[in-house]
């Protein structure tokens, strides 16, 4: 390929590319694909008469919901900043409960819409309002709302659609003190760092998180914050009126697991956009010098998605993982039962959904969402990749050190459920 005539292309292209979000380009075209998700199954099925919704109230809707996208009920935590599209209808008296699967996320504020976030194998998460609360004679109706990509894509959320879980500072009214700035919480994310504007139920021994409770900032731009007021909270009745909620509880575990989930998430979203793009960007430049198109990546289009593999393979491996509490955590078994009911197994009956609660949150340090939507539906080249490095890795022929904190016991245990699992071929 001439370089001459190459790199003033690539330089156009990348100047066109920061004019608007990459994802809002092609081959992405976030804004203008038809999603094909679990929202826009479900809702086919409630036109065409195949699926009939408890109406009765919000409630009742929202069960039906969960129940569609196969979300469990025991996934329930609770938000109380105001960092949400309904902030008028969340406080600390008044928190807005999300619940969570693998591929889909539901929020609800008392008396508001649900929102609801679906993930689509190409696009990422797709972003919707539902109004539980129309009239029987109207279809209930998923609302595609581009808004809440002000904050679930961009920086965030690294540049592409994505979830999240955000620590704050939270004021007494749960409005995020901006001065003393957030935290996006990852598997990384130091305990003492996490879950600020959150109320956490579940015991954590001797360490301090900032749930639970509201801060004050000082005038001298300082921010007091009673977190010890917050520690080894099992009932919230103390810090509000939990009688509208179905459940009473915002288990720890469910919230380390929803953290750790939206992260990497987050990770694959990327990893797949800027693959593709990378072989879009390959092809079209290829074709604008009246070359060969290549089918397999070259150049700068390999050096790319290998970059993008080593992000998803340290993602996947848990690398920096933010030590627990001595001691451990301790939450509610309804949602590790829940969360461990339909993992995919081994034949000796391992799976990585298997919890250690001690000084981690996993038994097998391989991350559940290997077996997740949109990895299963990863750019073939970027999955390919992926996929050989972690045989590399766990099969003993990586020698960079990086992933030694792996013992050969847990890489093997590991290797043997992916491979009874199907994500990797048999030995």
């Amino acid at each position: 390929m001439n370089l001459r005539r190459l790199l003033p292309l690539l330089a156009l292209c990348a100047l066109h590319a920061r004019a608007e979000n990459e994802y809002e380009q092609a081959p992405i075209h976030y804004s203008e694909t038809q999603p094909r998700d679990a929202a826009y199954e479900m809702e086919k099925l409630m036109l065409s008469g195949k699926l009939k919704i408890d109406r009765s109230d919000a409630w009742s809707v929202l069960r039906g919901v969960l129940k569609q996208f196969r979300i469990p009920e025991e996934s329930q935590v609770m938000v109380f900043s105001k960092t949400s599209k309904q902030n008028d209808r969340i406080s600390p008296q008044t928190p807005r409960v999300i619940y969570f699967g693998d591929d889909a996320y539901v929020g609800y504020s008392v008396g508001g819409a649900l929102e609801i976030s679906t993930v689509d194998p190409k696009l990422g998460p797709i972003f919707y309002l539902l109004d539980p609360t129309v009239e029987d004679s109207k279809p209930l109706h998923f609302e595609r709302d581009q808004s809440c990509l002000s904050c679930h894509g961009g920086p965030f959320t690294p540049e592409v659609p994505g979830v999240l879980v955000r620590s704050v500072f939270p004021g007494p009214e749960g409005h995020p003190i901006m001065s003393q700035g957030s935290t996006v919480v990852d598997t990384t994310t130091p305990f003492a760092d996490r879950w600020g504007g959150w109320y956490v139920t579940g015991r954590h021994g001797d360490s301090l998180h900032r749930g639970n409770v509201t801060a004050r900032e000082n005038p001298d731009n300082t921010c007091d914050m009673p977190v010890e007021k917050g520690a080894n909270v099992t009932d919230l009745t103390s810090f509000f009126d939990t009688t509208p909620y179905k459940r009473k509880k915002s288990d720890i575990v469910a919230l380390m697991v929803l953290e750790h989930q939206t992260s990497v998430q987050n990770i694959l979203t990327k990893a797949n956009h800027t693959s593709m793009r990378a072989m879009h960007m390959q092809s079209s430049l290829q074709k604008e010098l009246g070359e060969k198109v290549e089918s397999e990546p070259v150049g700068t289009a390999r050096r790319i998605i290998d970059h993008c593999a080593e992000d998803v393979v340290e993602a996947l491996l848990f690398k920096d993982e933010a030590a627990l509490p001595d001691g451990g955590i301790e939450g509610e078994e309804d949602f590790q039962t829940a969360f461990t009911a339909s993992a995919p197994q081994s034949r000796s009956g391992r799976s990585l959904k298997d919890f250690q609660l001690n000084t981690r949150l996993f038994k097998h340090r391989c991350s559940y969402m290997i077996h997740s939507l949109t990895f299963r539906n990863l750019n073939p080249h970027l999955k390919k990749t992926v996929l050989a490095r972690l045989g590399d890795i766990l099969e003993g022929r990586d020698r960079s050190g990086t992933f030694d904190y792996l013992g050969s016991s847990e890489r093997g245990h590991i290797l043997a459920i992916l491979r009874d699992t199907g994500v990797m071929p048999k030995a």
